[in-house]
């Protein structure tokens, strides 16, 4: 250590000599410091602490080398154009989301030119590294604390002081005035109704401080934040009721996103009038200008990267997605018998309807129609075949886990602080969800088989002729091998398209509400004429119901049916296995063959079926859960204790995980 500070100290004597020789400019003696101060790697915080010590006793030491350091910092911030540096964002804070997404992605090819006369270009110059803030946010408060003592500032000149003290209120009163702006906006109005009946705080904030501002131009005394202050307050109240109402009235990108920004400018807005309070009262204000230092660099690091802005913007539209589909999983849990007999008599139902999909698409793939148009026909097939499904209250079992992830991150979430009776709530909703699904799968694939033989029969009965040729049904029964076909990456790939549709179902709920669908419908006079006014108000409160849960649907086969499709576009072996589909065409298949299989083969393609269902469930599920503790914020260590607790259960209670218990535990 002793090595590396004595290092440090004659590279930093040696950039003052070349500063006090050679003439250099202020941001050069900057960036050449940060230079020597900063590590190798990000993450070697102990040496940039040691690095910044080294200077503080350089300063410390030399009278002269802190007046040069100090009189070029405070020339930055006095001549350089430093409001746009303090501001929240050096691009407009009304840009759109995709038009923020847009800059980024071209600013990352090609980056900004360097306007040596704004200070905000030339800290692109002193933290040209993204990952300087990492060590920058590393290195403890105090350390910095240090270095801002070492440079005296309290031996400036104080008109240069004054100068940099009205950089700091042209900047408040900028973030004052993107406030006010921001809080008349009209998305924010429709979402927030009472600022037009009272007084806003947004506007009442800048009017606060536009007082605060004249009064101390007129030499009438010192700035009172308190009264801004409770403003700000009021304004972040705002902000965080509309957002906790979007679970009930829905939210947008552009909602999102206009909160966010307001966050962000509050935040910033109060950082300065902090550090303006303490300046005026004579008070050290060492510890705040580091935290609005760190929040500098972590901005200019961050001011291109596409994932903090995806993740800002879509944390609270992933929320609304996940809650809608957590209240729709729930339907998919049970908790007893009846429960579990009535969810096994609705998978038998979609059964019946699966397997005259699996007909239709057999009979669709017989006519060799051009890629494009058998894409289009087996996408109607499947799409409308599974809003019948869900039109008759029916249930495809490989939809449950996109479902059900959602209402197990919630329980998770409740039970991360490890507490005995959440975890015995977690274990026990993983116990139902478990065994729902596995009755689900039985009930899909036990009628499904069975169906599609009758199928097959009759039309063999009627027709003379099999439904496929046996070439065909060897070429079915082919396609389940999981071991020389791509049948269990296929499955991956409807495992993938399942929880899409998840989300799509969650995005239309959250579309339905937000955009007042049912409302607008209601509205239209020729469907009144047309419907009547009553079979208007239930198809309306239909579609308020049930907008997701068609689009999810729509949109799943749509999305099962263009894979093939798309894999003949791009040239790929891209297509889709799904285990009830994939049990009709074993249906389909052994009857054609007149039942000519051995034990072994069926065996196998038994083996085929299980594997299948399994991809499509572990997938699915695996993706909406990530999905859905992401939303919610969730951090769960409690990952043994809940193992732990879970063999606990299959020791004591094994027959739960298959079928629930004559009573409800809950009932207990």
């Amino acid at each position: 250590m002793k090595k590396n500070m004595s290092r440090n100290l004659n590279g930093m004597e040696l950039v003052f000599e070349q500063y006090a020789t050679q003439h250099h400019d202020a941001p050069q003696l900057i960036t050449d410091l940060i230079a020597e101060i900063r590590p190798a790697r990000p993450d070697q915080t102990e040496l940039a602490i040691k690095a910044i010590q080294a200077l503080c006793y350089l300063l410390t030491t030399d009278v002269q080398k802190a007046r040069l350091l100090r009189e070029a910092v405070l020339q930055l911030l006095s001549e350089r154009n430093p409001i746009s540096l303090f501001l929240i964002s050096r691009h407009s804070v009304f840009t759109g989301f995709f038009s923020e997404m847009r800059r980024r992605v071209s600013h990352k090819l090609l980056p900004d030119a360097i306007n040596n006369d704004y200070l905000i270009d030339l800290f692109a110059l002193f933290f040209g590294k993204t990952t300087d803030e990492q060590w920058v946010s590393a290195v403890p408060d105090s350390v910095w604390a240090q270095l801002i003592h070492a440079l005296r500032f309290d031996q400036a000149d104080q008109a240069v002081i004054e100068a940099c003290q009205q950089n700091l209120f042209a900047a408040s009163q900028v973030l004052s005035y993107r406030i006010a702006a921001l809080g008349l906006e009209p998305e924010l109005l429709r979402n927030y109704p009472e600022l037009e009946q009272h007084s806003s705080p947004f506007v009442m904030q800048q009017a606060e401080l536009a007082d605060a501002l004249s009064a101390q131009a007129n030499h009438a005394g010192q700035i009172d934040i308190k009264h801004i202050l409770v403003m700000l307050d009021q304004c972040r109240a705002i902000v965080t009721k509309i957002r906790r109402n979007s679970a009930q009235t829905g939210t947008s990108i552009n909602l999102t996103q206009l909160l966010q920004r307001m966050l962000q400018q509050v935040a910033r807005l109060e950082e300065l009038l902090n550090i303006l309070h303490r300046f005026q009262h004579g008070q050290p204000a060492d510890i705040e200008i580091v935290g609005l230092f760190k929040a500098l660099v972590y901005s200019e690091c961050h001011k291109n990267d596409l994932h903090e802005h995806w993740r800002e913007n879509m944390e609270v539209m992933a929320v609304r997605v996940t809650e809608n589909a957590s209240r729709t999983g729930e339907h998919y849990i049970t908790e007893n018998r009846s429960e579990y007999y009535a969810l096994m008599r609705s998978a038998m139902g979609a059964g019946v309807v699966i397997a005259f999909m699996a007909m239709l698409k057999l009979f669709f793939a017989k006519q060799h129609l051009a890629p494009l148009t058998e894409a289009i026909v087996f996408s109607l097939n499947y799409g409308l075949g599974f809003i019948l499904i869900h039109i008759l209250h029916f249930t495809v079992a490989t939809k449950q886990p996109a479902m059900t992830a959602a209402a197990i991150a919630a329980t998770i979430d409740n039970a991360s602080d490890s507490k005995s009776k959440e975890m015995d709530n977690l274990v026990a909703m993983i116990a139902n969800t478990m065994r729902s699904q596995l009755v689900a799968i039985f009930g899909n694939v036990v009628i499904v088989i069975p169906v599609a033989m009758l199928l097959a029969w009759g039309v063999l009965h009627y027709t003379g002729e099999h439904f496929i040729t046996p070439d065909k049904a060897y070429q079915l029964l082919a396609t389940i091998d999981p071991v020389r076909s791509g049948s269990l990456i296929y499955a991956g790939v409807a495992g993938i398209c399942l929880f899409l549709s998840g989300l799509i179902a969650g995005y239309h709920d959250n579309l339905a509400v937000y955009n007042r669908i049912p409302q607008r419908l209601r509205a239209v006079t020729w469907l009144q004429k047309l419907l009547g006014v009553s079979r208007l108000e239930r198809v309306a409160q239909y579609i308020e119901n049930n907008l997701g849960a068609l689009a999810g649907n729509f949109y799943f086969g749509c999305l099962l049916g263009g894979m093939s499709g798309l894999g003949i576009l791009l040239g790929l072996p891209i297509d889709i296995r799904h285990i009830t589909f994939s049990s009709a065409f074993v249906g389909f298949a052994s009857f054609s063959l007149d039942f000519m299989l051995s034990w072994q083969a069926a065996a196998y393609a038994a083996l085929g079926l299980v594997l299948i269902g399994l991809v499509n469930l572990a997938v699915s599920f695996s993706l909406a859960l990530y999905v859905a503790m992401k939303s919610r914020k969730v951090r769960f260590k409690q990952w043994r204790h809940l193992l732990r607790s879970l063999a606990t259960r299959i020791n004591q209670h094994p027959g739960e995980f298959i079928l629930p218990p004559k009573k409800s535990r809950n009932a207990d």
